[in-house]
């Protein structure tokens, strides 16, 4: 399996230069061939290949460099929703290349459609938020730190965090667990902390000062030293 620690890992990373705040007017796709991209790309998560949101979201963070970034944002959800197409045997790998090659007049031979292997799996109930019956491990004002761990395969516990104390904030309602459920090992809900952490203690004493607030799965904390 591969971990968040990949490209698609960038939150609080140096050198990807500043934010651009979207326009008021902007619209929800550039360009029309977008919101094609964006249904398709939900019609191949759940229907045709039998996957998950999480499951999405790793297969964005397995892309090579070209296909994560110079495709842009909805180019890349294509290219996960081909990989999704393939992890599930929909898809022959290299299907799609051949048959863009094929129309462009190549004499490609296209490989054969593979038996689908679709994970078993079912969601227990709708959406992503569900019932945990034990108490939070942890309290509003709490001091935690995130684990410095680096999991096999799909994470949300970001890089720039591993290691680093905050304060929790609010005691957000549980949430199914994406490290296990973008792998189909179980939804494994947990409580999820909002937790706050200063600037300086991300980035050190020359950064900018303020606060920020991250969602943290309660496996990922641990009680401050």
């Amino acid at each position: 399996m591969v971990g968040v620690d990949g490209i698609a890992d960038l939150g609080g990373e140096d050198g990807w230069g500043p934010v651009s705040r979207p326009t008021p007017d902007e619209p929800v796709f550039a360009e029309s061939w977008e919101g094609r991209a964006f249904a398709l790309t939900l019609l191949t998560m759940g229907r045709v290949s039998g996957r998950n949101l999480d499951a999405f979201r790793h297969a964005l963070e397995r892309l090579d460099r070209p296909a994560y970034f110079d495709d842009g944002y909805y180019g890349r959800w294509l290219n996960a929703a081909e990989l999704m197409l393939t992890d599930s045997a929909i898809l022959a790998p290299g299907a799609v290349d051949a048959r863009a090659r094929r129309l462009r007049g190549d004499d490609v031979t296209e490989p054969e459609i593979p038996e689908a292997a679709k994970p078993d799996y079912a969601p227990t109930a709708a959406g992503s938020l569900r019932t945990v019956e034990e108490a939070p491990a942890f309290a509003v004002g709490d001091v935690v730190r995130a684990k410095d761990i680096s999991p096999a395969g799909h994470t949300k516990l970001p890089r720039y965090v591993r290691g680093h104390t905050g304060i929790v904030e609010i005691i957000q309602p549980a949430h199914l667990l994406p490290d296990t459920h973008a792998h189909f090992l179980g939804e494994n809900p947990q409580h999820v902390y909002s937790v706050r952490f200063d600037s300086h203690e991300l980035w050190g004493a020359d950064a900018e000062t303020f606060g920020l607030t991250i969602e943290l799965f309660e496996s990922y904390l641990e009680p401050a030293p």
